[in-house]
């Protein structure tokens, strides 16, 4: 049997940085990258209104895409998953990819104020239409109000980045 690929994914904040590092991550390592906004826009491109909404596209996203994943991984690719990893539950899927095949794999933990984060979206925010999901300060606290940070007994390979400029 060959070299298995690595698998990497994210834990930080929204508007931390998570997918500007994930384009960065696939670059160096030549990985497969895959976006969770990217998928979601493109099946569901009118269906996400509400957290709720986010919440059941995106389960039915990870029950399609989880064994298409492990193939890459077990194939020798790299995979770069650019999904929400930013609750207990939300890593435990990807646990669930590297656990069955003992994929190697990396949580990269981007750790953000507040401030920062906000001011992020406001930048990135600014050319999208109103109505656009998840773009206002109200909508960050909401969504952030259910982030956990990855903690050592939950058994992952963290790197962490700290952030603290724009």
């Amino acid at each position: 049997m060959g070299t298995k690929g690595k698998l990497h994914f994210f834990c930080g904040k929204m508007a931390s940085g998570k997918s500007t590092k994930a384009v960065q991550l696939a670059r160096e390592y030549s990985a497969v990258l895959l976006s969770e906004d990217e998928w979601l826009s493109k099946i569901y491109p009118e269906e996400i209104k509400v957290i709720d909404d986010y919440i059941k596209y995106s389960r039915r996203l990870k029950d399609i895409l989880k064994s298409h994943i492990q193939q890459l991984l077990e194939s020798g690719l790299s995979v770069v998953l650019d999904f929400s990893g930013n609750t207990i539950g939300q890593r435990a899927w990807f646990k669930e990819i590297f656990d069955e095949n003992e994929i190697p794999h990396e949580l990269h933990y981007i750790k953000a104020s507040d401030e920062l984060c906000i001011a992020q979206l406001k930048k990135r925010s600014k050319n999208l239409e109103v109505g656009t999901a998840f773009t206002t300060e109200a909508e960050f606290h909401a969504i952030n109000s259910y982030f956990q940070p990855p903690t050592e007994d939950e058994g992952f390979n963290i790197s962490v980045y700290e952030r603290d400029t724009e």
